[in-house]
């Protein structure tokens, strides 16, 4: 792996996208400490700190976690690229039951360009809904957080964290172009990464003896080994192509296969899971009920069970909205293929579906077992430490695409890779 590193940066054009990578994740790490005018950062980490507010944890500790610090200093990072993540699942979404949208995807470059001008035009919005209403909320709910009138700090604040989310984006479209891996997802990486020094301080603070260092440690390993696994696992259904004969050439007779990823909605129903599950957590803090608060805390087993079971459903869910059995079915059919054993049309469109929902239910499973796994670490070591769920996911699957990405690289100009390929003797 080192070796394949070094080669690496011998190649002129991946060791400049490597440096131009991390020239704009300096500015990203840099803006994260660039306040939002008018709010008193004192007072703001008083109140996060602060028990009983509903700041100390919860809903606002896992939004932390993506923004890479920045929401906790209240910069004007803090929205980060969420409402583009946002905007991008809707239009995804709307793209599987709007035709013209659906077509749109299928015109190509061009296609796709408008798509992405639709997609950073309702990210605009979001984020400006975003901005004033945690804007207007703090100001108006929490006293001598802010050094100005709340009706300016809403509009200042607002204004700059929407400023804020489009130059984050324009810094993912440049690193996407320039740099290594896709731009959006090498951000969330590094606000996810960054958060690594402040579990390892939790840790230590928490006076973990030597069995709670050794759970801790094996459970690190075994999930980032089960998400590899799982990311890069896939059911292949065999095709098979007929042989039919065009003028004078002849085509088909090949075969290939059609991949079904066990986890194709990588971290989706994890996100639409949590942002229904913390409505309730988050009214109820803001009440100060203390019923209320126990009873929707996500350490409650009535929250548990529904954020495992909303998970489940938003699994199905997208693999229901994105894949289309009886497309492919047609697809396959239109240009002369066929499953072995089965036949074309409707028993093919019904195998595909049966196979679907099988794979899909293993890839709920895991979700759910990933998506549950910080709290059954903080039940045991009683350390509040966000070890699992989304963030490894998204932490993982980035760490994943960008060594592919250096691998094909290293490929083109005849290096090896990552990964060395075995060499296979025998007679002639």
């Amino acid at each position: 792996m080192w070796k394949a590193l070094r080669n690496a940066m011998k190649i002129p054009e991946v060791r400049d996208r490597v440096i131009f990578t991390f020239l704009m994740l300096l500015v990203f790490r840099l803006g994260i400490y660039v306040p939002v005018p008018g709010i008193n950062i004192k007072a703001w980490g008083e109140a996060l700190s602060k028990q009983g507010t509903g700041l100390a944890g919860g809903v606002l500790s896992f939004y932390d976690v993506f923004t890479g610090g920045a929401f906790s200093r209240f910069s004007v990072f803090s929205m980060s690229v969420t409402p583009y993540i946002n905007a991008s699942i809707i239009m995804q979404l709307l793209a599987s039951i709007i035709p013209s949208l659906k077509e749109l995807l299928k015109e190509g470059e061009e296609g796709r360009k408008k798509f992405q001008h639709y997609t950073k035009n309702l990210t605009i919005g979001l984020a400006a809904l975003q901005s004033f209403v945690v804007s207007f909320g703090l100001a108006n709910s929490y006293q001598g957080i802010i050094a100005v009138n709340k009706w300016l700090f809403s509009f200042v604040s607002t204004v700059s964290l929407v400023a804020g989310t489009m130059f984050l984006l324009w810094i993912g479209d440049r690193i996407t172009e320039k740099g290594i891996g896709n731009g959006v997802s090498i951000l969330i990486f590094a606000g996810i990464v960054a958060r690594y020094p402040a579990y390892f301080r939790n840790a230590v603070l928490g006076n973990l003896n030597i069995f709670g260092w050794i759970f801790l440690i094996a459970v690190a390993v075994f999930m980032v080994v089960a998400i590899i696994y799982v990311q890069q696992a896939e059911r292949r259904i065999k095709i098979e192509y007929a042989t039919r004969m065009v003028g004078r050439r002849i085509y088909g007779g090949t075969s290939t296969y059609l991949p079904i990823k066990v986890n194709h909605s990588g971290v989706i129903p994890i996100i639409f899971a949590w942002a229904i599950v913390s409505i309730p957590e988050a009214i109820a803090q803001i009440t100060g009920a203390q019923w209320a608060i126990k009873l929707f805390s996500m350490q409650s087993p009535l929250m548990i069970i529904t954020y495992a079971l909303l998970i489940f459903f938003f699994t199905y869910f997208y693999s229901v909205v994105v894949i289309d059995p009886k497309d492919i079915s047609e697809n396959i059919k239109r240009y002369g293929g066929f499953i072995p054993g089965i036949r074309a049309g409707r028993p093919t469109e019904e195998y595909i579906t049966y196979v679907l929902n099988r794979v899909t239910f293993i890839g709920a499973i895991f979700l759910v077992g990933i998506s549950l796994l910080p709290y059954l670490v903080e039940g045991i070591t009683r350390v509040n430490i966000w070890l699992g769920g989304t963030s490894a996911l998204i932490a993982v699957g980035v760490a994943l695409d960008i060594a592919q990405q250096i691998e094909a690289h290293l490929i083109m100009r005849n290096y090896e890779g990552f990964v060395k390929k075995g060499k296979i003797s025998g007679r002639r």
